[in-house]
């Protein structure tokens, strides 16, 4: 069941699925600049009759909540979610984050550790740089298989880039994006049904494709989030006890298998898992093992 609602101190539009009295778990989205809804209209609600209160919403500037005034920036956007514990009277809650939201969940959870019942961390770089260098490297072999001189070109000229520029970035992106780095070589019958749904649903064919280029600018210019690297930071949580797991697909053109060994060796060989058949939106590749690794969560 979905609830459309405002969250009362922040003005957020925000979707809940599922009864109040189950075990919460905020979902936080990718970017910046994108939304929960893929996550919404395929997943949240089946994830709720598992027995969990879901909690979804769009970042203040982006998605749904684009229109509110925000200054992307960690800072606010923990305010937000202490808004949304405040709201919903959680003491603890499952953050579940996606990509860019598992930068987001993470470095929420080094300011309010007592708020934390467990992360998922979904598809999230733990280098920034290190996603950038597998872009281009992976686009730049597609390019030479394909004898692309054109294309060949513009990664040269990225290669010639401040790596840490926002237009860095930005382009490296749109070789991901036009490589078809986030789509599974062979979708299993539950995404294949999934992915067919979502060709007829009006909210996902507004949104799926829609982009905020002011929230990655603004997060560029305030957090200088393309130098992100979260190693450390997950060391430190993991010694605090605060229960991580990942999860990540082997069809997935934006992290290297370097980089999910890097998260197996900080949280556990148990606790991350890397999945056949699955790209970047793993609650859609393999929707059962994302529920699964929530359900083993549970207490």
């Amino acid at each position: 069941m979905l609830i459309r609602q405002a969250s009362n101190a922040q003005n957020l539009e925000l979707q809940t699925f599922g009864d109040a009295k189950y075990h919460p778990v905020i979902f936080l989205h990718g970017g910046p600049g994108y939304n929960s809804v893929i996550f919404e209209q395929t997943t949240a609600e089946e994830l709720s009759r598992n027995g969990f209160f879901v909690i979804s919403y769009d970042r203040r500037g982006e998605g749904r909540n684009e229109d509110l005034e925000a200054n992307f920036t960690f800072e606010q956007t923990f305010r937000d979610l202490n808004g949304i514990y405040s709201d919903f009277n959680l003491e603890k809650a499952t953050l579940v984050g996606h990509s860019f939201g598992g930068i987001v969940a993470t470095f929420y959870a080094e300011e309010f550790p007592e708020k934390i019942e467990s992360i998922v961390l979904a598809s999230v770089p733990i280098s920034m740089q290190n996603t950038f260098r597998t872009i281009i490297e992976s686009s730049k072999k597609i390019y030479q298989d394909k004898e692309d001189k054109v294309n060949l070109s513009y990664i040269a000229q990225l290669e010639q880039m401040d790596t840490l520029a926002y237009g860095y970035a930005a382009y490296s992106f749109m070789h991901a994006m036009s490589n078809g780095f986030y789509s599974p070589s062979q979708p299993n019958s539950r995404a294949k049904e999934l992915y067919q749904k979502m060709k007829s649903d009006s909210l996902v064919l507004k949104y799926a494709s829609k982009n905020s280029y002011l929230a990655p600018m603004k997060f560029w210019e305030n957090e200088a989030y393309t130098s992100i690297d979260l190693k450390e930071n997950l060391k430190i949580l993991n010694q605090e006890g605060i229960e991580m797991h990942g999860i990540y697909g082997k069809d997935d053109g934006l992290y290297s298998e370097e980089q999910v060994n890097t998260m197996r060796k900080i949280l556990g060989d148990d606790k991350v898992k890397y999945l056949d058949n699955c790209s970047h939106s793993v609650f859609v590749d393999r929707q059962q093992e994302f529920i699964d690794v929530l359900i083993g969560l549970k207490k």
